[in-house]
């Protein structure tokens, strides 16, 4: 989709998709037949804005994801690989079940889009390494270690100066 322009009626203000505040600017942001304030539309992987008119944004899963993203996402459909500390972060899902983040132990609503290593599950926000709090989009490398969720440059880092414990598989 593209975000469009259009002029906001008098006394009939339309709330955002995003934050469901009342939109006060005269003109409107309308994109996936919903209105936004500028600095709500936003992709759900790297939170970078997409309210530009004239920028083409996508859609996967119900979320609203940039070019960059989207395309990173359709590249990466590896689901499992022989490694049990390497994993792909690859899929949004939704809980279906009301339980806890295993970063920040913080409830998790059924409802709720999340991310899944293993047998932990997260909020989008939390999905990140928890040494550097570098977060991880569609198809981002990342691994599992002692049950930290690891970028690529720490989870090397501890291998090669032996902060990391040696496992017997």
């Amino acid at each position: 989709g593209v975000p469009m322009l259009s002029v906001q009626p008098k006394g009939k203000q339309k709330g955002c998709a995003g934050c469901n505040r009342k939109i006060k600017d005269r003109y409107l942001l309308k994109a996936l037949d919903k209105y936004w304030h500028e600095d709500c539309l936003k992709c759900a992987c790297c939170d970078c804005r997409l309210g530009e008119v004239g920028s083409t944004l996508y859609t996967k899963a119900n979320l609203i994801l940039c070019r960059r993203d989207y395309l990173r996402q359709e590249r990466h459909t590896l689901h499992r690989t022989p490694d049990k500390h390497k994993s792909w972060a690859y899929k949004f899902r939704l809980f279906g079940t009301t339980g806890n983040c295993a970063a920040c132990s913080k409830l998790i609503p059924a409802f709720e889009m999340v991310m899944r290593a293993r047998d932990n599950v997260y909020h989008l926000d939390c999905f990140a390494c928890q040494l550097c709090n570098q977060r991880f989009c569609v198809g981002d490398k990342f691994f599992l270690k002692n049950n930290m969720i690891l970028c690529q440059m720490d989870y090397e880092e501890g291998q090669l100066n032996g902060s990391f414990e040696t496992q017997v598989q």
